[in-house]
C-alpha cells in the first residue's frame, strides 16, 4: 500500500510536473488478481482497485492500518467500473453489474472480489475512510440511485450525476460517494469549480478511450495547477484545492468524499471569472 503524505498550498505552489504527479496522482488502480491501494493523510482515505482475474482477491489489512482486520476502524465504497463480479463480505456475496455500487460497514472482517469471467474482468473502484459507527452493507444498483441531469451541450458539458452512498442513499460515517457520466460531445466536468474545505475528495477517471487524455485541473483558486491524466487514473484531491478538468473526448468519473460532513452541497463556487 502506498502511503501519501498530506502537502499544504505553498509547498504545492513550488512543485514542478514530476511533484505533481508524484503527490497527487495515482497512475495505477487495476493489476491482474491483485489489489492497488494509496493511503492519503488527507483525511486518512484510502484510495485502491481491486482486478480479479483468474481467482477472488481478498483484502487484507496491512501494517500502517495497525487493525485485526481491514475495516476493523474503517468504511469502505465500491463502484464496479469492469465486467460483472461479486464482492463477499463475512459469507454473503453481492453481485455487481458495471455501475451498481456497494457500501460495507464498519467491523466486516471478510472481504473478497471475484469476476464472473477472466475474459471481461470485473474492476472494483475503493474508497475507505475511518468510521465511528456500524452501518448495515448495502447495494445500490445503478438503475435503482439519485440521478440527475445537470449542465448543457452548449457549454460542453451535458452530464448526469448518480450518487450512491450520501445522506438520502446508502447511509455511511463520512463516506460520500457517486458517479458522473458526460454524454457524446461534452467534455468540461465540474465547471465553475469549487472548494470544499471541510472535506477532501478524489476523482477517479474510467471509460475514456486510451487515446485520449483528461486536464484536470487543481491548486488554489488563484494559483492553479494541471495534471495530464488516462482512463483508470486517480485523483487525490486536496480540501483547499479545485478539482475540474476537461477531456479530450467524453468520459466518466467516479468522485468520493470524507471529512467533517455528509453534505453534497457543503462547497464554496468560484466563479469562472476569478480562475488564474
Amino acid at each position: 500500500m502506498q502511503v501519501r503524505y498530506a502537502v499544504g498550498p505553498n509547498e504545492t505552489r513550488q512543485f514542478n510536473t514530476t511533484e505533481l504527479r508524484e503527490n497527487f496522482l495515482i497512475e495505477t488502480l487495476f493489476s491482474p488478481d491483485s489489489l492497488q491501494l494509496c493511503y492519503s493523510h488527507y483525511d486518512r482515505v484510502i484510495v485502491g482497485g481491486a482486478m480479479p482475474v483468474s481467482s477472488p482477491v481478498e483484502l487484507p489489512t496491512y501494517p500502517e492500518l495497525r487493525s485485526d482486520f481491514f475495516l476493523e476502524r474503517r468504511e469502505l465504497g465500491v463502484i464496479n467500473v469492469g465486467g460483472a463480479g461479486s464482492v463477499t463480505v463475512d459469507g454473503q456475496t453481492y453481485e455487481l453489474a458495471k455501475l451498481d455500487g456497494l457500501y460495507v460497514g464498519r467491523s466486516s472482517r471478510s472481504v473478497s472480489f471475484a469476476s464472473a469471467s477472466a475474459d471481461e474482468p470485473a474492476r472494483f473502484y475503493l474508497l475507505s475512510s475511518p468510521a465511528h459507527k456500524d452501518y448495515p452493507t448495502q447495494k445500490a444498483a445503478q438503475g435503482d440511485v439519485f440521478s440527475a441531469p445537470m449542465g448543457s451541450a452548449e457549454a460542453a458539458n451535458d452530464r448526469t450525476i448518480y450518487r450512491y452512498i450520501h445522506k438520502d442513499g446508502l447511509q455511511s460515517c463520512q463516506l460520500v460517494m457517486g458517479l458522473t457520466i458526460l454524454k457524446p460531445g461534452s467534455v468540461w466536468n465540474t465547471m465553475p469549480a469549487h472548494v470544499h474545505d471541510r472535506r477532501m475528495e478524489a476523482y477517479f477517471y474510467f471509460d475514456l478511450d486510451p487515446a485520449h487524455r483528461i486536464v484536470h485541473l487543481m491548486g488554489q483558486p488563484t494559483e492553479t495547477r494541471h495534471l495530464m491524466v488516462a482512463n483508470h487514473q486517480a485523483i487525490i484531491s486536496p480540501p483547499w484545492s479545485i478539482h475540474s478538468g476537461c477531456g479530450t473526448a467524453n468520459y466518466s468519473f467516479i468522485w468520493g468524499m470524507a471529512g467533517e460532513n455528509l453534505d453534497y452541497a457543503d462547497m464554496d463556487l468560484i466563479a469562472i471569472a476569478d480562475l488564474k
